[in-house]
This record gives C-alpha cells, sequence and structure tokens, in this order.
C-alpha cells in the first residue's frame, strides 16, 4: 500500500468511527472556533456552552441583581460542598467526604498537613521525583514549616516509590497518572501497600479526574487533591478539590484556618474552631463565579458518564499509536508512553 493510501484508508477508518460514536452529541455541547482541532484537554478543557451561560446569569441575576442576598438566595454559601458531592462519584467517593476549593497547590498543602497530623509520630514524606513540579515545591514548603521532617523522592533516593516507604513514613503523595508519559497506577494496589507500611496514602487526580475512573472509596484512600480546569471543563483557574475518607475528619488537622473552615463562620468567634466535616478544608471566600462555570462542566462529564468516555480514550489512543508506529517509525518516531492500555 502506498503511503496515500495508507493514509486514505485511515482516515475513512477514523470517518467511519467517529460516526458510530455514541459521545459524539457532545461536540456541538462545547465552544470551539470553526475548523479548530483541539488536542490540549489535558491542559485546560473547552469551554461548555452550558458554563458560558451559567456565568452570565451568574453575573447578571445573581451577582448585579441578587447582590449580597444571593449567598442565601442563589446557594452561594454552599456551592464548595454541593459540587464536591457532585463531583464525588466521579472519583468514587462519598458525598460529604469532597469540596472543592482553592487551587490544587493550596489544596495539596492543607492535605500533606492533614496527612502528617494523622501520622503525628512519623517524620519522611516520600514523593516521585518526576512528579508534576508543584507537588514538590509544596512539599517543599512544608518541610520548611516542620524542619524535623525529611523527604524521600522516587528516582532520587531510590528506584521505586514504594520501597522508599517504611516505619519512619508518615504520608505517601503519588499521582495516579504521570503527567509526561500517561503511566497509570493501580489506586487500590498501591494504597494498600501504603497502608501496609502504616503510613497515609494522599492521591494526586489532576490528570486523570474525568477521564476514567479512580475509585478512592473502594480502594480505601485517605486523602486526594486534584484541578478541574482540564478534563471537567471547569474552565482557566476553576476551583480544585480536596477528598478526605469521612473516617478521618475528625483527626485531621490543615494549617490555613480561614473563617469559611470555621464551625460556626457567622459567630464571629475570637478564637479558630474548625469544622466537623469536609469543610474544615475551606480557607476564605470562595471564587462563585469560576463555581458556576465548573457546576456545567461537572454536569456534563457526569451525563457522559466516565466508563464511554474510558472507552473512547482509550480507543483513540490506541488508534494514534497504531498510525505513530506505522506512520512514523521510519523516521525515527518512537512510543514513550506505556502500550497496554491498562497501564496508562
Amino acid at each position: 500500500m502506498t503511503d496515500d493510501a495508507f493514509w486514505a484508508a485511515a482516515l475513512a477508518d477514523a470517518e467511519a468511527a467517529d460516526a458510530a460514536d455514541p459521545l459524539a452529541g457532545f461536540r456541538e455541547r462545547f465552544h470551539l472556533p470553526p475548523g479548530t482541532i483541539y488536542l490540549d484537554g489535558n491542559s485546560l478543557g473547552p469551554a461548555p456552552l452550558a458554563a458560558l451561560e451559567a456565568l452570565d446569569g451568574a453575573a447578571r441575576r445573581e451577582w448585579a441583581d441578587g447582590l449580597i442576598g444571593s449567598w442565601n438566595s442563589a446557594g452561594w454559601f454552599e456551592l464548595p460542598t454541593r459540587l464536591g458531592d457532585m463531583l464525588a462519584p466521579l472519583i468514587g467517593a462519598e458525598a460529604g467526604e469532597v469540596v472543592v476549593t482553592d487551587t490544587t497547590s493550596l489544596n495539596l498543602y492543607k492535605a500533606l498537613h492533614a496527612g502528617l497530623s494523622l501520622r503525628p509520630d512519623r517524620r519522611v514524606i516520600v514523593a516521585e521525583g518526576g512528579s508534576f513540579p508543584t507537588d514538590l515545591y509544596v512539599a517543599e514548603g512544608v518541610l520548611a514549616t516542620r524542619p524535623d521532617l525529611g523527604l524521600r523522592l522516587e528516582g532520587v533516593d531510590g528506584t521505586e516509590l514504594l520501597d522508599l516507604v517504611d516505619e519512619d513514613v508518615a504520608v505517601v503523595l503519588v499521582n495516579q497518572v504521570d503527567y509526561r508519559t500517561g503511566r497509570r497506577r493501580d489506586v487500590r494496589e498501591v494504597t494498600a501497600r501504603i497502608h501496609a507500611a502504616g503510613a497515609v496514602a494522599l492521591w494526586d487526580l489532576c490528570h486523570s479526574a474525568g477521564i476514567m475512573e479512580v475509585g478512592l472509596g473502594d480502594a480505601g484512600a485517605d486523602l486526594a487533591v486534584g484541578c478541574t480546569y482540564k478534563y471537567l471543563n471547569g474552565g482557566p483557574g476553576s476551583p480544585a478539590f480536596v477528598y478526605a475518607a469521612a473516617r478521618h475528619h475528625g483527626d485531621i488537622r490543615q494549617p490555613l484556618s480561614g473563617w469559611w473552615g470555621h464551625a460556626a463562620p457567622f459567630d464571629f468567634a475570637r478564637g479558630y474552631a474548625p469544622a466537623s466535616g469536609i469543610r474544615r478544608f475551606l480557607c476564605g471566600t470562595q471564587p462563585i463565579l469560576s463555581m458556576r462555570a465548573l457546576e456545567a462542566g461537572l454536569a456534563l462529564t457526569a451525563e457522559a458518564g466516565l466508563a464511554p468516555v474510558r472507552a473512547k480514550s482509550v480507543a483513540l489512543t490506541e488508534r494514534f499509536l497504531a498510525l505513530a508506529e506505522a506512520g512514523c517509525a521510519p523516521l525515527g518516531v518512537g512510543v514513550f508512553s506505556p502500550r497496554e492500555a491498562e497501564a496508562r
């Protein structure tokens, strides 16, 4: 087969797959400039039309017309936990275990401290040396406030992450998906091994939430953080999320003790008393307009369903890899990501 015939056959095959795609209808529910082929959803998801409408309504009706009354009449105050409950099924959590708030970096700072508070007799954090840099920067920031702590890194202090976990380790920070290669870790297996060493499992879901099953609850994970502007289509700078297993809510402590995380914020008490549940991970006043946009993105993801989304992701990647291997190998281009679908 000539090169032209090869690519013509590949195009016809792809068009047939598009025609049979059960998710094809969702394309019309996003705004994309005409003629655009957008492959950067792993960095910023496209804009759902419903999100643009929600932003307009929140700005014009809730803010401009409703003014301060919208904290109650439009349910602004409950948005962090209500959106958390919308997001929870997408990561395998229960209602009341997730709160939408702040940024991934801020939430990771809170979650690392929370994990350390669960293991006060241990002094080491373990993380991946090749993690997305903000994870390591935040871990360094935690160590700056706790000079008694140490940090061990996979690829620096040892070859395998779990080989670094022993009786001195308090928290293991691990990504479900490697942002460079797409390598996927088994949440259940890794969590079990972390727990076997007596440590806390803290998952970073920035590169997996909204694109695949996570299963935090079934795995027994302790804590997790993640962003919403990628596969959850929350918009640029949309608020991130924190997960904490309900069994830990009475014991965890986090250091950013702002008024929204207070047990009774409108009592304006002099001393700080943390809220009893997941709200204790809140700090200051929340970005309401961004939350309204995110609400639309979460609803779309829930409607589509993670199983069909994951199936399409696998099918698209398999097609791309096959074409890359067939068409680019003569140019010396290889595949660095795991070839097996379940490994990525």
